[in-house]
């Protein structure tokens, strides 16, 4: 059997999204995707698709490119580029934010553990989360 490899940034977004909203025991257990634009579609400068909130804060973005979600994430942002690094997702460091490159469907997982990360250290970090 033949697997198709989703490299579609939209098709990866929707996915992220289903993974995130999903669970309900852990750490993404408090975290809900917000303001999502169904409407959205990919664009070479990124274009929006939803917020992500933990408790109700927002705390991130995810954005549309054609081929891959470019996810910010304002909260455990060393948590994330440690946990992004053993996941072997992309990622980085700008100023006071991380940012996830999530580039297949098959990356998705990884990047939701990445998340969790994050969320899990601003949860320990702070109570207002």
């Amino acid at each position: 059997m033949v697997e198709e490899r989703i490299t579609d940034g939209k098709r990866i977004a929707e996915l992220l999204a289903s993974e995130l909203s999903a669970r309900e025991t852990g750490p993404l257990a408090h975290v809900e995707v917000i303001d999502a634009d169904r409407d959205a579609t990919p664009s070479a400068d990124g274009t929006p698709a939803y917020g992500i909130a933990i408790d109700g804060v927002d705390v991130g973005t995810a954005s549309l490119f054609p081929d891959y979600v470019r996810v910010t994430v304002s909260v455990g942002v060393e948590e994330v580029v440690t946990a992004a690094a053993s996941a072997g997702v992309p990622a980085r460091r700008e100023g006071d934010t991380a940012v996830l490159r999530v580039e297949s469907g098959a990356a998705v997982k990884p990047a939701v553990d990445v998340i969790a990360a994050a969320v899990e250290g601003a949860r320990n970090a702070s109570s207002s989360l």
